[in-house]
Formats: C-alpha cells, structure tokens, sequence
C-alpha cells in the first residue's frame, strides 16, 4: 500500500511527487510510467534547452497565456507562479537565467540540468519510479485506489493522474464520469502553396498576423509577433500563438483558411491600408531618385521586400518618382493585407501541446481533486489547459504538482 502513486512520469508528476516527499518525509511514494523513459518532454522541450517558465510576476498577466484554462488558474498562481519556480529551481541546484523575451532557462542551457535535479530528488527521498507500466484500469475503494497495469497491480490511499494527453488515460477517467473535452492539437506550423513565400526560408519578421475562412469571414484570431517563413510556409511566435488560441476553429475548418499579414508592425504600432498609403506617397515625395530595391521600409529584410514588390507588380529598379497612383495602392495593400492560402499544419518540432482534456468544472483548484472522486488528483496536460510558448504549459504543470502536495499536508495533519 503506497500512500501516493502518480501515473505519469513527466514534468507535473516529478515535481508533485518531490515537493510531496519534502512535505512528508513519512510518505511512500512511486511514480508509474508507461514507456521506458521518464522526464522525455523535459529533455525535449525548448531545443533541448527546457524552458522552466516566464519572467511574469503578476497572476492577472500570466493567466493571458492560457488560450484554455486562464480563468481556473488565476487563484492557484496567487500560490505559486513564476518567481515561486525560480526560486524553486535556484534552493534545488538549478541556475538559472532570463533571457530577453522573458523566457527562463537553466544557465547551462540544458535540459540535463532538469532531469538530473529531479532524478536526484528522487533518489534522496526514495520515491520509487517503475517504468513500462502501461495502466489498464483504475479501480476506487472505500479507502484506496486499485491501478491495474500490464504486468502489475498497485494500491494507492491517493492517486494523481499526471500523463499529459494520453487518449488511453482519457478513456479510463471517461469511465470514472469525467467529461473529456475532445483533444485536438495546439502549437503547430501553417504550411501553404504560395511558392514565393516558402522561397523565403529563414526570414523572420515582426507582423501582424489575422486569420480569415476560406470564404474571407474573420476567424478573429489576430496576432502580432515575430512571422517565420519557412520551406513549408509559417512558424514563428505569431503563428505558434494564433494556432493555440484558434486551436478549436482550426480544427473545423480542418486546416484550411487565409492569413492575413501586415508586414509594418516593425515597432509597437502597425499602421492600416490608408496610413501606410500616406506614407508611401510621402515617401515618393522624399525618395524619387532612389530605386525600390535600395530604399526598403518598415526595416523588412532586402529578399522580403523584393518578394512584395513583385507581388505588386513593381520592378525592383523602378524609380520612387516613377510609382503611378495605382502601383502605391496596390504595395500599400500588399504590406497592409498580404493574403497567403493556409492549406494544412506541422507539428511544431516535438512539441506537441494539445487543447482538450478533462473538463475543469469537474475539478477543485484549490486542492487540484477530482470533485468526483475522493483522493484522485489532475494535473499537467492532462486537464483541458494549454498554454502558448514561452515556459507557460510547465508553469501549469509545476503550479498544480506544487498544490497538490501541499494538500497533502493539510489534509493529512488535521
């Protein structure tokens, strides 16, 4: 008889397995895992660099990187958010550093760092991990939980489910009488046939991204970041973000629909059509003895804008002075309203993050407990909570795993 199992051996099941033995040393603990690697995600994540979290300090601003699940986290990141994770980190070992955009890695930049701070707990508090135990039924008693895996079977007083986006686990807790909201992917690249733009490969540019069906109605998913152009299209922080909160409208249109990039978001301000009009026309008047190829706007990369130009019908050698009213609509259109047919998605590397999982309603967030079964716990993916990229989806995993074995100690020491 364990007093805690966790099924799943990933970033949410170490940390609450972890901080629950520090909690209560008095605890036997193991933790199942269904391959025959644990941490695999947290060696993978962030180029194999793992980024922890986000230096962003104040709940109400971190839950805005939650496409699904921003309202139920709000008050378990009053308990423990970013800077709690930091300092985490820091007290176990683990340096870490900031990097410009907010996102925090580990200073050696490497993931081992992770995996070997977390493998090292769990030999100092002699929490057992079996792996290659594939859970084949679950089964609630007055005072325990029953897991039945395909070679063995194990009791449990408490049991979190921590595996991420496994259909199988799904499937089980369907059984229990949670509502499972249908999992479709998040976090994933747009691929196109515009030919020009996969010629592009390896430009990045900041824009202004706004996804439209296929008949041309706003799918009122706008972002602006840095675009990626790629050898199948798109990637990059706009994409990555409009594919997180568009994940559900995506899937319907199966992939299919128009984005819209406006290519003079080069600062904080993207000007509109008729603005950047003016601006072309004001250019003529400075520039018209300069040639469109050597005088660039919005500082777009030299191979982008000879690409827009063409789009609009402008040799590169044309004059400024030599543009007719027609040419400056048509590149202020262009810069403002370029269109690209989205015909398909990728997996972004091996990140893959999916939207959907156990209805939150079904979920107490103070102790992260089943509100339909005593002594089961969620947390991690496994819930219907994603994030977009930037060390969000971890944050969520180690602010339920740091909650759930602080339950632990209350519940246990009344």
């Amino acid at each position: 008889m364990y007093d805690l199992i966790i099924i799943g051996g990933g970033a949410a099941g170490f940390f609450t397995a972890i901080n629950t033995a520090e909690n209560r040393p008095d605890f036997k603990i193991a933790i199942l895992e269904k391959s025959k690697n644990v941490l695999h995600k947290v060696q993978i994540s962030g180029g194999g660099r793992c980024n922890l979290t986000n230096a962003i300090f104040t709940p109400q601003e971190l839950v805005k990187n939650y496409p699904r699940g921003s309202k139920e986290l709000l008050s378990p990141f009053h308990r423990f958010m970013c800077g709690d994770t930091m300092e985490w980190f820091e007290a176990h070992g683990v340096s870490l550093k900031t990097e410009p955009d907010g996102r925090v890695f580990p200073a050696s930049n490497s993931s081992e760092s992770v995996v070997n701070c977390f493998l090292n707990a769990i030999k100092k508090h002699h929490i057992q991990v079996f792996t290659q135990q594939n859970v084949q039924a679950l089964s609630p008693t007055s005072e325990s939980w029953e897991i039945t895996t395909s070679n063995s079977t194990y009791k449990a007083r408490n049991l979190v489910i921590s595996t991420g986006s496994n259909p199988k686990i799904w499937q089980l807790l369907a059984s229990l009488g949670h509502t499972i909201i249908p999992p479709v992917p998040s976090l994933f690249t747009f691929n196109t046939s515009t030919q020009w733009a996969k010629e592009l490969s390896g430009i990045a540019v900041n824009a202004t991204v706004h996804l439209f069906s296929q008949g041309g109605k706003s799918l009122k998913i706008t972002e602006t970041a840095p675009l990626l152009f790629t050898h199948n299209g798109f990637s990059g922080p706009a994409v990555l973000r409009a594919s997180a909160w568009g994940a559900r409208i995506l899937a319907e249109c199966n992939y299919q629909c128009l984005m819209e990039v406006n290519f003079t978001a080069h600062n904080s301000e993207t000007l509109t059509y008729d603005e950047t009009l003016l601006f072309l026309q004001d250019c003529k008047q400075q520039n018209g003895r300069k040639t469109m190829q050597n005088f660039t706007l919005f500082e777009l990369p030299k191979r982008l804008w000879n690409s827009l130009l063409d789009s609009a019908g402008i040799a590169p050698t044309q004059l400024w002075a030599e543009l007719n009213k027609s040419q400056l609509r048509h590149l202020a259109e262009i810069l403002t309203q370029c269109r690209f047919p989205i015909e398909g998605k990728a997996t972004f590397k091996e990140e893959f993050v999916t939207a959907g999982g156990v209805k939150l309603s079904e979920i107490n967030f103070k102790t992260y407990e089943s509100k339909l079964h005593p002594h089961l716990y969620l947390a991690g993916e496994v819930l219907d909570i994603d994030a977009i990229t930037g060390g969000f989806n971890f944050q969520n995993a180690w602010t339920g795993g740091y909650i759930i074995a602080e339950n632990f100690v209350v519940k246990n020491s009344k």
